[in-house]
């Protein structure tokens, strides 16, 4: 039976996303060993349930990140933090200096002072999630198996914590595979 995989994008950029994807023919070769049942890449929209192993990009901003990623652990046997936001912060959470108070500063700053058309915060229900006080890596909400440094991972990493995987094995990253960076 092919191990059910996830792959999930929090707080970040999605540079991970992308260097998996820079896996190129590998990927042919995985799709016939993973059923990929989750993923910004393909159109599901509800986690599903017994799930083997997901990768987990991005750091945990606001409350919808924190609700799915409880949820994930909730349906996943090994979480993987996938890149430098999701093991770190990195990032995402250079606005934690700036107090548990920055959140309304920050959207103040990125949807009025940086707007150039219709400056303004929206306020409809289900637009902009409540900001987190803090953003936390991923490790801080919830308990995490496995992580996977680098920003983003580069493809060979993320092949190589993949088989390893597949293999049934926990994976082990060593010399220049365990970099941050």
């Amino acid at each position: 039976m092919k191990l059910r995989v996830a792959t999930v994008w929090l707080g970040g950029c999605s540079g991970c996303h992308m260097s998996f994807l820079d896996m190129d023919e590998f990927l042919i070769e995985l799709a016939g060993l993973i059923d990929l049942v989750y993923s910004p890449v393909i159109d599901v929209k509800e986690f599903p349930e017994a799930v083997d192993v997901c990768l987990i990009e991005g750091a945990v901003c606001n409350e919808d990140n924190l609700e799915i990623l409880r949820k994930i652990r909730e349906r996943t046997k090994v979480l993987v933090s996938f890149g430098d936001c999701a093991v770190t912060g990195n990032v995402p959470a250079m606005r934690n200096p700036f107090g548990p108070d920055n959140r309304e500063n920050v959207l103040q700053r990125a949807y009025v002072e940086n707007a150039r058309n219709n400056p303004g915060v929206p306020k409809a229900d289900g637009i902009v999630p409540r900001l987190l006080e803090q953003v936390v890596p991923v490790h801080e909400a919830v308990y995490v198996e496995y992580y996977l440094p680098g920003c983003p991972p580069p493809a060979a990493r993320i092949k190589e914590v993949l088989v390893q995987i597949i293999n049934g094995q926990a994976p082990l990253l060593t010399g220049p595979q365990l970099k941050f960076g």
